[in-house]
């Protein structure tokens, strides 16, 4: 029986990685002839990534990780990002890859013609020179939405359109244009306002800009896009994507990681007091509120938050986390919340709220106390609050967030809006906005809330046998296979 072992990289972040394994497991348990090797660029200051690492090595079998060797970092007079750092950073990794690809090809040598493809992430293009150098077939693995992947196929043409920037570069206020500026863009129905687009994008000077355009240019060579969604889910984005003059698209999903960090994740010391404290609650009566693994919010937010639950009195558990020391860190735990909360605000809410670090997100989303979700709207957490029919209110923070929140109300009108354009550090969500939300999410939007049951019930059957997703799947390992003989 012939072997295919599938090689795949992606940024060294919880939201790139874990669908980026998940995915590998799902080809491997289609197609028993599939194998997998993962590799690795290290980060210093990262444990969860080590850790969750750890954890897949012990639980499966035809799915290794390679640690690459290390590089010199890029010089800081080079970028002015993470996304600029991280793309230099990876670029420089081209020969380790190579080396590491050609080495799989020499070890599978045993067999008659040894079959290989690559899968890059979405920030990861400078990997298409090395498939192309071994001339073996190169995917595009996307995850994020349809929409995000329409609008990034459109950013070059985009760039020519516009010469100037959006937002002031001294004040960080909208650049005013008469008449209002939309942008009609492939994956969305609707115009989109500038204020969505990925904040990064709102500064055309910086290298973040840069970034983004580069990669976008080259999602157009490699031999197929799969993304992590489902037709039903995205049919009008999907849609719009697939024309002749464009790789094919693969929609796989939803493929997420549905327990795995309440198992390896270091910081899960509180698990079980979250879940025994839900247990307590009554049927989909808490509101979740959680901006995932990179998210957090400055002290002022906080506070307005707080004053926000306070106010409209629904039972909630609020995952906060500490800012960041510098860009490329991630958030670190509170060693006592009182320190940023309002004064009394434990103690008033104590019977209707728990405060808490780090919670495993898609653990708490399945349990039957949930009934919202106050969301960043990072598309992991979309897809698992649709896995769950958990409707969301958005609050979305950096990515491509902004542009989700907008596709989750105006688009398919899954969600309740809290804001679309939030951007942290020169804005401010009132308690007032957040009071009125949180009735609507907890007492109110039955259209909503029923759009979301059914899209949970497309999902899963979207997986299964003969669904979107699992026919996809299926022409997606054809096309693997056939390509690599």
């Amino acid at each position: 029986m012939d072997k295919f072992h599938v090689v795949f990289i992606s940024f060294p972040t919880i939201g790139n990685l874990v669908p980026t394994v998940e995915f590998a497991r799902h080809l491997m348990d289609r197609d028993i002839r599939l194998s997998a090797t993962v590799l690795v660029v290290e980060i210093s200051g990262r444990p969860i990534i080590n850790a969750y690492i750890k954890s897949c090595v012990a639980t499966a079998s035809k799915l290794n990780f390679l640690y690459l060797p290390t590089v010199d970092p890029p010089s800081p007079d080079r970028y002015q990002t993470s996304m600029g750092y991280l793309s230099l950073l990876f670029a420089a990794h081209k020969s380790h890859v190579k080396n590491a690809i050609t080495s799989l090809m020499s070890a599978d040598s045993a067999s008659d013609s040894p079959r290989v493809g690559l899968f890059v992430d979405m920030f990861c293009t400078s990997m298409i020179d090395v498939a192309n150098e071994l001339s073996i077939p190169c995917y595009l693995f996307f995850a994020s939405p349809a929409s995000f992947l329409g609008f990034m196929l459109y950013f070059p043409t985009l760039d020519t359109k516009f010469a100037t920037e959006f937002v002031d570069s001294d004040s960080g206020e909208m650049v005013p244009r008469e008449p209002e500026t939309r942008l009609s863009v492939p994956g969305f129905a609707n115009p989109l306002p500038p204020q969505v687009l990925p904040p990064r994008l709102l500064k055309r000077k910086q290298d973040g800009y840069f970034w983004f355009l580069h990669h976008a240019r080259r999602y157009k060579e490699v031999r197929g896009m799969v993304i992590n969604t489902f037709r039903e889910l995205e049919t009008y984005a999907l849609d719009s994507i697939c024309t002749d003059d464009l790789p094919p698209v693969y929609p796989i999903g939803p493929i997420l990681d549905l327990a795995g960090p309440a198992k390896w994740h270091p910081d899960r010391v509180e698990h079980g007091g979250i879940i025994k404290w839900l247990d307590d609650q009554p049927p989909l009566s808490v509101v979740l509120l959680c901006f995932g693994s990179s998210g957090c919010l400055s002290p002022a937010q906080l506070r307005e938050i707080a004053v926000g639950l306070d106010r409209a009195r629904v039972r909630f558990l609020w995952s906060i986390r500490e800012q960041p020391k510098t860009e490329l860190d991630l958030p670190g735990e509170f060693a006592d919340p009182r320190e940023v909360l309002p004064e009394g605000f434990l103690d008033r809410t104590a019977g209707v709220g728990l405060v808490c670090g780090w919670v495993p997100q898609a653990v708490i989303l399945a349990h039957k106390a949930i009934g919202g979700f106050v969301s960043h709207c990072g598309w992991n957490s979309i897809l698992e609050s649709v896995w769950y029919g958990v409707p969301i209110a958005t609050w979305p923070l950096y990515g491509e967030q902004q542009m989700n929140a907008f596709q989750l109300v105006k688009e398919l009108g899954l969600a309740v809006e809290i804001r679309l354009d939030y951007r942290e550090g020169s804005d401010l969500v009132s308690a007032e906005e957040l009071e009125k939300a949180l009735r609507r999410l907890t007492n109110g939007d039955d259209e909503i809330r029923r759009k979301v049951q059914e899209m949970k019930e497309m999902g899963r059957k979207a997986l299964m046998e003969n669904g979107s997703s699992y026919k996809s799947l299926g022409s997606l390992i054809q096309d693997l296979t056939n390509s690599s003989k």
